[in-house]
């Protein structure tokens, strides 16, 4: 399991509400299975602030209006104060989720601001690298409070927001209601997160499932924001992240985990998508991580 978080200082151990200013953070982070079986949370009478969960790869579970939901990867999860909170995480979903509690004056007209449904605790945002580019973001700047942090964590939480607005104004939202496809997509979401270091043929997985490779890259595209290829690559750069931050296995080693053989090409991928090589990557994690212990 990685688990990366932070805190305001004054609400560490607890919950917290101020209505001091109109949207303040209060904590934020991320949370990602492999190995362990399983990370439950039960609020029963919720918190006092609101918190909105951002489910990245595989899937979550959670107990609303006392029934279960499965929530897979390009959903968010809006728990408004006072509700009830009950969710489960297991290792062979294999969960990425990231999450940010905030409260402030003026949260319910920012919520409606920005398109954010009143009547749903579930709903679609999208696939999107930029989702995980901001929380990560977030956690940065809360963990290392530099000046003017609390300002840049609201921009930061407002550009999530927008993010959602757009992808909900979109007329192309992938249509739930059609359970053929929703299950289609889900199972193949599941199925690349268990195998996105093996040797994947999209083509091959199509056939398998009686799907033509056109329709299904087309509506895994539709509905997941990015092709099947793009979700992979996007699989194999965050675990890669995370076995440069959490071992100290070499990038040899790191690249044949993630299912690259070459790791010349495994480095140059990376770098292309992450801005910097992963030696330089976990050089700069691990100068991070100094800085937050010497505060």
């Amino acid at each position: 399991m990685y688990t990366n978080s932070a805190y305001r200082s004054d609400c560490r151990r607890g919950e917290f509400k101020d209505r001091s200013r109109p949207l303040i953070i209060n904590s934020c982070g991320t949370y990602r299975l492999y190995t362990r079986p399983k990370l439950p949370t039960y609020r029963p009478r919720g918190r006092l602030d609101f918190q909105l969960l951002y489910i990245a790869g595989g899937r979550a579970h959670f107990h609303l209006d006392g029934r279960e939901e499965i929530v897979t990867a390009g959903h968010m999860v809006l728990f408004r104060p006072r509700e009830v909170q009950k969710y489960e995480y297991y290792g062979t979903d294999q969960t990425e989720v990231y999450w940010v509690h905030f409260t402030g004056s003026n949260v319910t007209n920012i919520l409606r601001h920005y398109g954010i449904p009143r009547d749903r605790k579930v709903f679609y945002c999208g696939y999107s690298l930029e989702y995980q580019k901001l929380f990560r973001h977030m956690i940065h700047e809360l963990q290392m409070c530099r000046e003017n942090h609390e300002e840049m964590l609201v921009i930061l939480l407002r550009q999530i927001f927008i993010l959602i607005q757009r992808k909900l104004g979109e007329r192309g939202e992938p249509p739930r209601d059609n359970h053929t496809l929703a299950r289609e997509i889900d199972d193949a979401v599941i199925y690349f997160n268990e195998h996105y270091n093996k040797d994947l043929n999209i083509e091959e997985y199509a056939g398998s499932r009686h799907m033509s490779t056109s329709w299904f890259i087309r509506n895994f595209k539709k509905y997941m924001g990015v092709t099947p290829m793009q979700y992979v690559l996007s699989l194999r750069m965050s675990n890669a992240e995370s076995l440069l931050e959490m071992t100290d296995y070499n990038v040899t080693e790191i690249s044949s985990i993630v299912g690259y053989e070459n790791p010349l090409y495994f480095s140059r991928m990376f770098k292309k998508q992450r801005g910097l090589s992963p030696s330089e990557y976990r050089k700069k994690i691990r100068q991070l991580d100094n800085c937050v212990k010497n505060v």
